[in-house]
């Protein structure tokens, strides 16, 4: 007779209170799974989490309180789950998991890893560290009402890197307030002001510099003291953007220089930030008010819309769309708000002039007013439920993982509606690793196709092996018969690299670069393809990869153009499907063949863009 401890066997009961675990991220999937493992017998757990604690976090991260705001969310996680389970041992770290102190041998003393992350970079790290330690790793991620659980482990199931991964459209708020890398990025500050201003202000979309970003100060005492500098109890007291604009009677000279050159030279102050990263440049209105050239304020050929503005003519821009809607807010009275609207030309006007100004300062490549306006679209807001449901199915397949019956892991949407069995949630059998995944094969290469007479070693490094490739600190040797080192992980070894062009080590069309990443345990072999016929702003191509985006049709270009604020709980969810870059699956209809029924499924790669695919019976229940 089976004996039970509450609802599970006793063995694995008491697997439960012996088994040491990682939970990385403590956010919103994350509070809901520190909870669900220690009310399932979880007694071992190690929680890390480089975030701090924000008043927006409070609607939907509920092991956080008002008190709470500006500490770790690790430790406060912690804390609260030790209520809910006084024996329990819990370890917090107020850390980045990206830290070379947390390596293979860190990873190999756990039975199981769990994630809980909002961002593909250290998705991408936990991943190959779970690979190289032979770790079990649940993956998961939600995004509005949809969320995704996946199993991954190494020779048996795809890895999370093994399909191509869409443009990321969901941002850590930090990425927004203070370190925009893509115009994607300052489109959606520039959104999120507008409604700061002139809307309806919500916390999730603050644009104010992020005095409290972790990054600014790597020491976890550091952040937790700049966060909670002016609150000694964690009650925040703010002036509201709203409030302060109003006081200057939307002056849109005042906004300027506050928004394009006092924030920025605040955030340059956060000197941290800049060590790697190129350094924004401030904007003064006077300045460029004494510096424009007429032509600069003179239409340019070719239709307006699909025309990238001066600097100066941005300018005025800014200024005439804040002089129309500051009239527009005072026609409609005392408390009266706007609504953001691409179809509405003053609220267009300001979203590009703004976005335009910021990717200016951090020396991005401007984008025509069509061109902000196709990207720019609808937020989709963090849901608590989503996040619950997904925490719960990891510990499911957690328990499943523990039991020793991996194979009957399964890899789980939550869908927004039923599908035709009139199911929320639909599992489908995990896939096999791919041959053509760069990372878990046993020896991973990849084709780059780059002009060797334009592309630096710091590109190479930064652009390609660090943002494309995900490593953390790569080594960099040419296969050229001498063993020549590009780049040292060593502080200072090859900075004098940096600056120079490939072609000025020889490399050219077919030479090859062996690159390692210790910390990762990770070797690519990298094949250059050189090539002068990119696109424009274009740096380079991996030969072989699936495109970003699927062909039209699209039938709802509002849904198409979609993104999802910088909220933490954000998805990038894993892949399962060959050749297709993320999926939810429909039960479609059952096709005899001699040896086996097959499901016919419909793979969901962009909004109104699906096609046909078929699994085994069994396969999608």
């Amino acid at each position: 007779m089976v004996q039970l401890v509450g609802p599970l066997r006793k063995e694995l009961a008491d697997s439960l209170s012996t088994c040491k675990v990682l939970v990385v991220g403590a956010g919103g999937i994350g509070c809901e799974l520190l909870k669900n493992l220690v009310l399932t017998g979880f007694k071992n757990i190690e929680v890390i989490d480089l975030d701090t604690i924000d008043v927006s976090n409070l609607n939907r991260q509920f092991l956080f309180q008002k008190k709470h705001v500006g500490k770790s969310k690790a430790q406060v996680a912690k804390e609260s789950a030790l209520q809910f389970c006084p024996t329990a041992n819990i370890t917090a770290y107020h850390d980045s998991i990206m830290n070379p102190d947390y390596n293979v041998e860190f990873f190999r003393q756990f039975v199981l890893v769990m994630n809980a992350l909002d961002n593909r970079a250290a998705r991408n790290h936990v991943n190959r560290m779970c690979l190289a330690a032979d770790i079990p790793l649940i993956e998961s991620g939600t995004a509005g009402y949809l969320g995704q659980v996946t199993v991954i482990k190494k020779g048996m199931t795809e890895c999370y890197e093994c399909q191509p991964k869409p443009t990321q459209k969901t941002f850590p708020g930090c990425t927004i307030r203070n370190t925009p890398s893509e115009p994607i990025h300052c489109i959606v500050w520039a959104k999120y002001l507008f409604n700061q201003l002139f809307g309806e202000e919500d916390a999730d979309q603050e644009v104010s510099p992020d005095t409290a970003d972790p990054e600014a100060a790597w020491n976890p005492e550091d952040a937790t003291a700049r966060a909670t500098a002016s609150e000694k109890d964690g009650d925040v007291k703010r002036v509201s953007t709203k409030e302060w604009a109003r006081s200057t009677g939307y002056d849109p000279v005042k906004l300027f220089n506050k928004l394009f050159k006092d924030d920025i030279m605040y955030l340059l102050t956060m000197d941290k930030l800049w060590k790697k990263r190129k350094a924004p440049t401030p904007l003064d209105w006077l300045q460029l008010e004494n510096t424009a050239c007429p032509q600069d304020e003179a239409p340019g050929s070719g239709l307006k819309d699909q025309q990238v503005l001066s600097v100066w003519g941005l300018c005025q821009m800014f200024q005439h769309s804040v002089e129309t809607l500051r009239s527009q807010l005072q026609e409609k009275g005392e408390g009266a708000e706007l609504v953001w609207d691409k179809d509405d030309p003053p609220a267009m006007d300001f979203v590009t002039s703004a976005a335009n100004l910021r990717m200016h300062i951090f020396s991005m490549n401007m984008k025509s007013r069509f061109d902000v306006k196709s990207m720019a679209g609808n937020i989709i807001p963090a849901i608590a439920t989503t996040n619950a449901v997904i925490a719960g199915l990891i510990v499911l397949e957690g328990l499943k993982i523990l039991s020793g019956e991996i194979e009957s892991c399964r890899t789980i949407f939550l869908n927004k509606c039923p599908n035709l069995r009139k199911k929320l949630l639909v599992p489908c059998i995990l896939d096999p690793p791919s041959a053509n995944c760069y990372v878990c094969v046993s020896k991973p290469e990849v084709t780059v196709k780059l002009n060797v007479h334009k592309t630096m070693v710091l590109s190479l490094q930064d652009r390609i092996l660090k943002e494309r490739f995900g490593m953390v600190a790569p080594d960099v040797q040419i296969e050229d018969g001498k063993g020549t080192i590009l780049i040292s992980s060593e502080e200072g070894e090859t900075d004098a690299n940096n600056n120079k062009f490939l072609s000025d080590f020889g490399i050219r069309n077919g030479s090859r670069l062996q690159v390692d990443d210790f910390l990762q345990d990770y070797t690519l072999l990298v094949n250059v393809l050189h090539t002068e016929e990119l696109e424009r702003d274009v740096e380079f191509e991996v030969v072989g990869e699936a495109p970003d985006k699927a062909p039209p049709p699209q039938t709802n270009q509002e849904e198409v153009n979609s993104i999802t604020n910088g909220n933490k709980d954000s998805a990038q969810p894993s892949t399962s499907s060959k050749g297709q870059q993320k999926r939810r699956t429909y039960c479609y209809k059952r096709l005899k063949t001699k040896t086996f029924s097959r499901v016919g499924i419909l793979i969901w790669t962009e909004p109104g863009v699906y096609s046909m695919s078929y699994c085994n019976q069994g396969a999608c229940l």
